[in-house]
Formats: C-alpha cells, structure tokens, sequence
C-alpha cells in the first residue's frame, strides 16, 4: 500500500536569494568534523522530493510537492514517511534550498531512527559557493549527508568506463568535488557528490554499497517511489 501523506508545518529557512547565498557562503567555507565510516554503513536514510505534475515551466511558488524520507537497515527497508506541503520558491540554480529545503527537512525528521548518513537528490560541493542542497540539509539535521544526482551543476568530468564501480572525477577547477560512478555495468553513470562531512571517495563507497540492481541506490529509489505513489493518491499529484 502506498504511504499516504501528512500535511506538515515547515520551519523556517532562509526566505530570500540574498539570505540564502549568505548561509551558502557560510556553509561553504565550513570545516566540520569529517565523517568516514570503519565499515559497511548498516544504517542509511533518503530523501526525495516530487511536485505535481502538469504544471508549466521549471516550477513556481506554491507548487505542491510530496516529500518521501525512507529508512534502511542492514538493507531492509524499515519507514517510509512521506510529507506535503507546498514549494517556497520558484526553481532557481544554486537555490533549491529556497525551494524545497523546508519540505525535505520536515520529512526526514519524522524518521523514528537517526541514521548514519542520509542521501538527497541534490548536489554537495558541487555548487558556486559549494553547498548545495545536500550539504545544508545535512548542517541543518546534524547527518552526514552524499548528494546524488543524474547530472553535475558546475562541475566537470569525462565519463568513466562502462563497469560497474568505474568513477571518474567531478571538479570544479582543481578541486574534486564528486565522481561521475557506475552503479551498474553498462548504464548511465550518477554524478555523487561529497556534501555535509563526506568526502568525494566516501560518497562513492557509500552509494556503491547501497546500490542493487537498478541504476539508483536502493534508498533512493524507495523513496522516489513512495513519493510517487503518495502524489497519485491525490487530486493535485493528477
């Protein structure tokens, strides 16, 4: 049965561009204590976001959107929650935050269980003031945080080879700030990006152990698909 979804009080965010960039920049040049796991991760969260479809161009204020955080252990899926509420701002590149930070944020804190590090479809330090939504996501919940997308923002890489684990990396000037890594033989590689305390090569063992046989990590994917099928329940996902 598809997870039904919750309305949810948004907390405060940055609420215009210029405050934003400011957190960004802020973000950007922090240092916090990294994080690298001494094992495989047992404990893994992700957190998607999906707004209703047949709306034109690239998304506006007041969109409704439908956020799924999920839960795994050891590779079960244990929760999925999925939170709705409206979209903060228009789409704008370098600030998704604006748009949809306050919605990911109320999904994922009504997990029952802390995990070690949270996925997010959205980019890390792969960004003009390196932190992306990913990265201020995990500052704002205290997670370690791996952004995983089908693209890179600004950051730049040749493709790898065609088997699976094949990386090659994405940066932005001489800094690597993810990986272009096939998770499968043969499909389209994902650009995984380093975000709140990961590191490049950390995000990639991480998304390669969460990975089965479909191109997104398994997280991922329970979480696209539970946000789906939260939206078709409803007038406004159709």
């Amino acid at each position: 049965m598809p997870t039904p979804a919750i309305d949810v009080q948004l907390q405060p965010w940055a609420l215009t561009a210029e405050e934003l960039i400011a957190a960004q920049a802020h973000l950007g040049r922090a240092s916090p204590v990294p994080w690298r796991p001494e094992g495989p991760v047992r404990s893994v969260a992700a957190c998607i976001l999906c707004f209703a479809r047949g709306r034109n161009g690239a998304g506006a204020p007041g969109d409704p959107g439908w956020a799924a955080a999920v839960w795994m252990l050891e590779g079960r899926l244990m929760t999925t929650v999925v939170a709705r509420g409206t979209a903060q701002a228009a789409y704008a590149p370098g600030l998704l935050a604006l748009r949809e930070g306050p919605l990911l944020e109320a999904a994922v804190l009504r997990l029952p269980a802390r995990p070690e590090v949270l996925l997010v479809n959205a980019t890390g330090r792969d960004h003009p003031r390196r932190a992306g939504l990913a990265l201020h996501l995990g500052a704002r919940l205290d997670l370690p945080t791996i952004g995983v997308t089908t693209r890179p923002l600004i950051a730049e890489g040749a493709w790898p080879s065609g088997e699976r684990g094949a990386r090659s990396a994405l940066r932005i000037g001489d800094e690597i700030v993810g990986y272009w890594v096939r998770t499968r033989d043969g499909v389209r590689p994902l650009a995984v990006h380093a975000a709140w305390r990961t590191d490049a090569a950390t995000a990639v063992e991480v998304v390669l152990e969460s990975s089965g046989a479909v191109r997104a990590p398994d997280p991922l994917r329970a979480a696209r698909q539970a946000a789906r099928a939260a939206r078709s329940l409803e007038p406004l996902g159709r």
